[in-house]
């Protein structure tokens, strides 16, 4: 299929019409003129939408299907059609399914069952056997099936060794560790400590569980070398911590999510388990801390965090809810209320495919087209009609949004 974009604001720093007005013409997947007018010929389709604006294709760094084994919470062709849907053209899966994804052979079973879908798939394969913290899986053999980094989602490698030595192996065949920010024996809680877990009489996670982990890291890297990425950081102090390492000339970088950069620990007053998240929602100056490190480069990328967590295991007590909230569909809207377009569209786009290791992409003639289309100008609120994913668990319900996403253009296949 032939397509004409009409009067699309071209955002893409690589390309020399970044902030333009121009026609694209796409035949066969390649983008082959861009102008200021295209006239459509005989069989293309034209799309015409409302305030367009194009960037490249969005990278969502830390999603969550349930596939395999919690095919009830997401499955796979679904969430992909969510995650197109929601203006992403690439994700990075997370490997926390049953079984967890810790071999070459459970890293080929994601990769095939995303195959001619019009969104890239990328697996995170398991740095542990088993997601267990005790022993190494096999990092290159997964990295050869596909694997882009190697993570245990949402746990912490609690053995500074088994970090230590992972950073060390990995630099062989220059792979992308992850590292959880939570120092276990202090994380003990299910909301940040503060006044608030004070008022709720609820057992809080303090910021010094996540900085005490990531200064360890530091060091470790810093003696080991390697590439070390750090998802969903929350706090003021871990932006410092990062920072400082980044001057030093480490190989380090970092997330946050898409709800930490709206939401706090206020948000939790009502005992609504969708605020359960890890780590738990912070401080308002923690916010604004993470806000600015986004503006100013210290952090890499933005991520949903995607978590689709059933409903028998959100509708209950507070203490005995997953941690996990959906976000994928939000994203845009909430991060694009809070952050500078042009920022926010380098931390999906630019800063994660070169981290992660994925082919460069640019808005230019003769380039291969995978693109996002959306308006950043839609006020809106945030409701269940605008939640597709097959589990409800979303924080940004009822929040306001501003950004509508209008779908992709990728693997010449068109979504809108």
């Amino acid at each position: 299929m032939n397509i004409l974009i009409k009067s699309a604001k071209i955002i893409d720093k690589a390309s020399p019409f970044h902030l333009k007005k121009r026609d694209l013409l796409i035949e066969k997947g390649i983008i082959v003129k861009i102008a200021k007018s295209i006239v459509a010929a005989k069989g293309v389709k034209t799309i015409t939408l409302e305030n367009l604006h194009v960037s490249c294709g969005w990278f969502d760094t830390s999603v969550s299907f349930g596939e395999p084994g919690y095919e009830e919470r997401e499955t796979i062709e679904h969430g992909l059609k969510v995650a197109s849907k929601s203006g992403f053209t690439a994700v990075a899966v997370n490997p926390n399914t049953n079984p967890v994804i810790d071999s070459k052979a459970a890293v080929a079973f994601l990769i095939n069952k995303s195959k001619e879908n019009a969104v890239a798939l990328y697996p995170i394969a398991n740095l542990t056997k088993g997601a267990k913290g005790i022993e190494m899986a096999e990092l290159y053999d997964m990295q050869n099936a596909g694997a882009v980094a190697f993570g245990d989602y949402n746990k912490a490698i609690t053995n500074a060794n088994l970090l230590k030595i992972g950073l060390q192996y990995a630099q062989n065949f220059e792979a992308l560790i992850l590292s959880f920010p939570q120092e276990n024996n202090i994380a003990k809680g299910f909301v940040n400590e503060g006044v608030n877990s004070t008022k709720l009489g609820l057992i809080g996670i303090p910021a010094l569980a996540e900085e005490l982990q990531i200064a360890r890291d530091l060091f470790l890297l810093e003696y080991t070398g390697g590439k070390l990425h750090i998802p969903c950081i929350s706090t003021a102090k871990s932006v410092k911590l990062i920072a400082q390492a980044k001057k030093k000339g480490l190989d380090i970088s970092c997330s946050v999510a898409a709800h930490h950069l709206a939401l706090t620990d206020d948000n939790i007053l009502d005992f609504n388990t969708n605020y359960k998240v890890l780590p738990p929602l912070r401080t308002k100056k923690d916010v604004k801390a993470l806000q600015k490190a986004v503006e100013n480069g210290v952090i890499d990328m933005i991520t949903s965090d995607h978590n689709p967590i059933d409903i028998e295991h959100k509708k209950v007590a507070f203490e005995h809810a997953k941690f996990g909230t959906i976000g994928i569909e939000s994203l845009f809207g909430t991060i694009n209320a809070v952050l500078n377009l042009e920022k926010l569209i380098d931390a999906l786009t630019t800063n994660p495919r070169k981290r992660f290791g994925l082919e460069k992409i640019t808005i230019q003639e003769n380039e291969k087209a995978n693109l996002t289309l959306f308006n950043p100008n839609v006020n809106y609120t945030f409701t269940e009609d605008h939640i597709l994913s097959t589990s409800k668990n979303a924080a940004m319900l009822n929040k306001k949004m501003q950004g509508k996403v209008y779908g992709i253009y990728a693997n010449k296949k068109l979504i809108v």
